[in-house]
């Protein structure tokens, strides 16, 4: 049962902190574009890589800790449903050029970011 809660709790934090990301995104660049998906969706692939090789690499950790971070906060975090169904809403408004960006952006973005935070972790540890 603690583990359920350990994902509950950092789901929500995760959840807050990708609502709040997504509305200052639009509200400092506008919201024709989807940048705060794109944005939590790299820090989350960042942070997942660097994360997760840390603890399976370097460091011996609870179980109890990947629930929380890799499992609650990054599943919160992280908008692959928003990403799909605002992808689909640009393509049906035939904005073929930012779906595509989107896509591109994300896949590539999150790919990079978690090669990235992988390299980091191996780097500082």
């Amino acid at each position: 049962m603690l583990g359920v809660f350990l994902v509950a709790i950092g789901g929500a934090i995760g959840a807050v902190s990708r609502y709040l990301a997504s509305n200052w995104m639009a509200a400092r660049f506008g919201a024709d574009f989807p940048l705060g998906t794109l944005l939590v969706n790299i820090i989350g692939c960042f942070i997942i890589g660097l994360f997760m090789a840390m603890t399976t690499e370097r460091l011996s950790i609870s179980p109890y800790w990947r629930l929380l971070i890799a499992v609650g906060f990054l599943g919160g975090l992280t908008t692959f449903s928003s990403f799909s169904y605002e992808t689909l809403r640009l393509l049906q408004d035939a904005d073929i050029l930012r779906a595509f960006y989107n896509v591109g952006f994300n896949l590539l973005g999150g790919f990079f970011a978690t090669w990235f935070g992988i390299i980091v972790s191996r780097l500082i540890w």
